[in-house]
């Protein structure tokens, strides 16, 4: 289908790829992987382009389409989001023109008997079921599929695209690409401006394409869930794994133990010819002998390791004075852009410990909610903070707020203490910036550079409140990684606003998620909440084609209202026995972990039979409450919607 062969390229005379080749095969479902610079985006261009490259080739089977997806965009005013999605079917719509003006010829010749008449009849008959074999009476539910998939509704269709932000643009641009159904998909970061649910949607749709898929994407779990090839760019070349990402980390180690099992024997060898040139160079009856060996040396192929591992970003999180008990309270809080009501009405308190992701669709409020608790918005209602909080918040611009003409080091040292002072080299290496880096401008940081730096800077500030709106756009997946673990070991309260599931997995003990207006609270990581979406995956596709309609309240008489208040009454007790049982099992089970991992303890626990078995009916317990609360909630949602 593909085949890349012998690709070099070079940029400013340095090598990017050398010798570069694999083959592209129907089914095969690639991922692009390596570090930062390695050349993942350029190697899609070139592919898409046939050209940019310097030698080799790229053979493409005849008639095979390819479809690309860019991290940039060339954005074009004036079309609403159907006929934008309609670009996709340019011979539908050609067709379409042509029947239409066949069949108007029709309408208006009088020659009923003539030849020129019967060939018009011909034409548009052929045209017609040319027009059913390529899909023209059902594009349009493909395309209302697709977009419904990628989280538009109904409504949104009829409206301009110069009405959407970027990443609903973007969106835009991948359900064309989709819609086209290309032989070869190209996807270049395709998950960045995605909701969780919209990327399950995409994973499935990725699953079963008939087609080949090329991506490059930093999502862990959605390599695993769509990928069954994982090309590796390293060293110039492509290192080709038969295996989705996880299992490719595994056989890449092995690779690497190999190369530097290899690289050690050869060491060995250059080292002995070296010697023995250098013993014979000068004596005339070696002379031929010492030249044979400096050929072999010069036609010897050196094997390089990989270092991408070698340099790793590490960091941690300052300690912060404590907190009291209640870290935020919002009472009433409404938010509205214009006639755009985007949060109403909210009530929300957050205690210390807490650890909640916020999800949903784009545009739900999200963004618009922490705007409003870290007072970068105007609002309606009661945003208190509580005692002793010291709050941190990372917004999803960070990284563009950045002084474009000050230099890396003077962005750190602005912010840093007398304390931190003299550390912020040290800081700065920590996340990549080393050497000459650290006197460069943030102008010509790359997009990745400049998230690292806007992290480094909040990382100075000490908190015990750490609000992140998606930290890890931007970040590669080792990077990711190392903030991940520091998140694990944050002491302070922490709000996660994104759609990275495999970020988000262990980081979080409650959702929040935001929906149609609505936002509800589930307890348990982002997996306990995909779960219990799950459930109801088909009436999400129908409530995403329809406009929510208002419930239409009945006027309640005293004495069903006073029924209706103990039945509330009644439900929140139950609630907030559950909540309270629930924290006790935790801290239980939180205890239990850490004697097991505790070797003074854990030699007579692991022979404990009875200390297993009550350890064990905690995790049950836990589970049987959790939905229990999740029950209670449901039920109180639906009381409260009556009064």
């Amino acid at each position: 289908m593909l085949a890349i062969q012998d690709i070099g390229v070079q940029f400013g005379g340095e090598v990017l790829f050398a010798e570069m080749s694999f083959m592209v095969n129907k089914g095969d479902r690639i991922g692009l992987v390596g570090k930062n610079g390695a050349g993942k985006s350029t190697l899609l261009k070139i592919i898409h382009s046939n050209k940019g490259f310097d030698t080799g080739s790229v053979n493409l089977q005849k008639e095979m389409r390819v479809g690309y997806l860019s991290q940039d965009i060339d954005f074009v005013k004036g079309n609403t989001v159907l006929e934008e999605a309609e670009k996709a079917f340019e011979r539908i719509k050609e067709v379409q023109k042509q029947l239409e003006f066949f069949q108007q010829e029709l309408i208006s010749r009088t020659d009923y008997e003539s030849e020129e008449y019967l060939e018009i009849i011909n034409k548009c008959s052929e045209l017609e079921h040319e027009l059913n074999v390529i899909g023209g009476y059902t594009f349009h539910a493909h395309i209302e599929k697709v977009l419904f998939g990628l989280g538009f509704k109904s409504e949104d269709l009829k409206k301009l695209t110069d009405t959407f932000s970027g990443g609903w643009r973007m969106r835009i641009e991948l359900a064309k690409v989709l819609l086209s159904k290309p032989d070869v998909l190209l996807l270049d970061e395709p998950t960045n401006h995605l909701d969780i649910e919209s990327i399950v949607w995409l994973e499935n749709f990725l699953r079963t394409y008939s087609g080949a898929v090329i991506l490059v994407s930093h999502d862990r779990a959605f390599l695993d869930q769509v990928t069954n090839r994982t090309i590796e760019i390293a060293n110039r070349k492509a290192y080709d794994y038969k295996a989705p990402y996880t299992k490719y980390l595994h056989l890449r180690q092995e690779r690497l133990e190999q190369q530097v099992a290899v690289k050690k024997n050869q060491d060995k060898e250059i080292k002995q010819t070296e010697e023995l040139i250098d013993k014979f160079r000068y004596k005339a009856s070696k002379a031929a002998f010492a030249q044979s060996l400096i050929k072999k040396l010069d036609r010897m192929d050196r094997i390089e390791v990989d270092a991408t591992d070698l340099k790793k970003m590490n960091f941690s999180f300052p300690e912060a004075t404590s907190p009291g008990k209640v870290i935020l309270e919002v009472e009433q809080l409404s938010k509205s852009y214009g006639e755009k009501k985007v949060i109403q009405q909210l009530d929300l308190q957050i205690d210390r410990g807490d650890r909640l992701a916020f999800v949903g669709q784009n545009g739900q409020g999200k963004s618009t909610l922490i705007k409003c608790i870290t007072k970068a918005e105007s609002h309606q209602g009661i945003v208190k903070p509580g005692h002793n909080v010291q709050m941190s918040y990372f917004a999803q611009n960070q990284a563009e707020l950045l002084d474009a003409e000050k230099r890396v080091i003077d962005v750190i040292e602005e912010v840093a203490d007398d304390t931190l002072r003299p550390r912020s080299r040290d800081m700065l290496g920590s996340f990549l910036f080393s050497g000459d880096d650290v006197e460069k401008k943030v102008k010509v940081l790359s997009g990745g550079e400049r998230s690292r730096l806007a992290l480094c800077k909040m990382l100075l500030q000490t908190s015990n409140f750490l609000i992140l709106d998606e930290p890890t756009n931007h970040l590669d997946i080792l990077s990711k990684e190392v903030l991940k673990n520091a998140l694990k070991a944050y002491k302070g309260t922490l709000i996660l606003v994104s759609h990275d599931r495999d970020f988000l997995a262990g980081l979080s003990t409650k959702i929040v998620e935001f929906r149609d207006g609505f936002i509800k609270t589930h307890l348990g990581d982002i997996n306990d909440y995909l779960s219990f979406r799950k459930a109801e995956s088909m009436r999400e596709i129908e409530k995403r084609s329809k406009v929510p309609k208002k419930p239409v309240k009945v006027q309640l008489s005293k004495e069903d209202r006073k029924s209706l208040e103990k039945e509330i009454k009644k439900v929140s007790n139950l609630l907030s026995k559950a909540e309270r049982k629930i924290d006790e099992l935790e801290k239980f089970i939180a205890n239990c972990d850490l004697d097991l991992a505790d070797p003074s303890k854990s030699e007579s626990l692991l022979s404990d039979v009875e200390f297993f078995k009550l350890y064990q009916k905690s995790k049950d317990d836990l589970d049987s409450t959790m939905n229990a609360w999740e029950k209670h909630q449901t039920e109180l949602d639906v009381l409260s919607s009556k009064r």
